[in-house]
């Protein structure tokens, strides 16, 4: 290979992964990991480390859970009358994705101070629904949805479309790592495993409808992010692949529809395709092996 090869793919890598992140709204790069067992908030060893640390499937669970948690009429009310998603969908994603690098790669001073803030913010979001019942951010039964929706979107974002496959005892554990930062949101008793996850999903079914203003938020979000030729296209693909990993009961109630066999034939295909793209440039995070206990045998 000549010498030059090395430094073009280096380069086309390196613009390609300011492109993705840009696209994204990712528009700085991540602080650095805290990699110390007794520093970090989350576990360096930990299973979330590795779903969180692949953006494109990241991508698609992360508008899984958007549609997902607009299905109950009081958390989509709390957007509604509170956020201006609408002006800046990329700055509300970006301060996701702050959120979430703090809370899964941070010090424990960075991850409190990153619930800091949004435990802070959700003392101004409470109102009254266009139905007529009062809502609160802080509610820990509202809490418990959004974490549920949220988490349940994540591990199924990666478990269809990540680089490698979780068994169900990593996906157990995910689930269970993501325990504390819950209850330090306010939720009081998150579920432990995905069969404990999914029980709680269905609890929520009889609360589920979708409000005006949901309607106009699923909208938006299907249609109305991306503004070049090629990025409409991606996202496309990525917010197909979202409804997909929706419940079907779920499905029928954002009012989609997914065909499971072009699901299966050509959506699900080219997601990976474009996943493992997105992996050439932005490297997903590695996950580290938990050290060995000291050996106790005897000679």
């Amino acid at each position: 290979m000549p010498t030059w090869c090395p430094d073009l793919l280096t380069g086309v890598r390196a613009r390609a992964n300011t492109s993705i992140r840009a696209s994204a709204g990712l528009t700085r790069d991540p602080p650095p990991m805290c990699n110390d067992p007794e520093e970090a908030y989350g576990d360096v060893y930990g299973v979330a480390r590795l779903v969180h640390g692949e953006l494109p499937s990241m991508l698609v669970g992360g508008l899984g859970s958007l549609f997902f948690q607009m299905l109950h009429p009081l958390a989509m009310a709390g957007v509604a009358d509170h956020s201006r998603y609408q002006d800046d969908p990329l700055g509300r994603l970006l301060q996701t994705a702050n959120f979430i690098n703090a809370t899964t790669y941070g010090t424990r001073s960075q991850a409190r101070a990153a619930i800091e803030r949004v435990l802070k913010v959700h003392d101004y979001v409470h109102g009254v629904s266009a139905d007529g019942v009062a809502y609160d951010a802080n509610d820990p039964h509202l809490l418990l949805w959004v974490h549920c929706a949220e988490i349940s979107m994540f591990l199924s974002g990666y478990r269809r479309f990540g680089k490698r496959r979780l068994s169900d005892d990593e996906a157990d554990q995910y689930v269970a790592e993501m325990m504390p930062l819950a209850r330090d949101l306010g939720v009081l008793a998150p579920p432990a495993t995905v069969a404990e996850l999914d029980a709680t999903l269905l609890s929520f079914r009889h609360e589920l409808h979708l409000i005006p203003e949901g309607a106009v938020a699923r909208d938006f979000i299907a249609y109305g992010l991306m503004k070049s030729r090629l990025q409409r296209v991606v996202y496309r693909l990525f917010v197909l692949s979202a409804w997909a990993l929706l419940p079907r009961w779920a499905q029928a109630t954002l009012g989609v529809r997914t065909n499971a066999l072009a699901d299966r034939l050509f959506i699900r295909p080219a997601t990976h395709v474009v996943c493992a793209l997105f992996r050439l440039a932005i490297p997903p995070v590695v996950q580290f092996a938990r050290p060995s206990p000291p050996s106790t045998a005897t000679t």
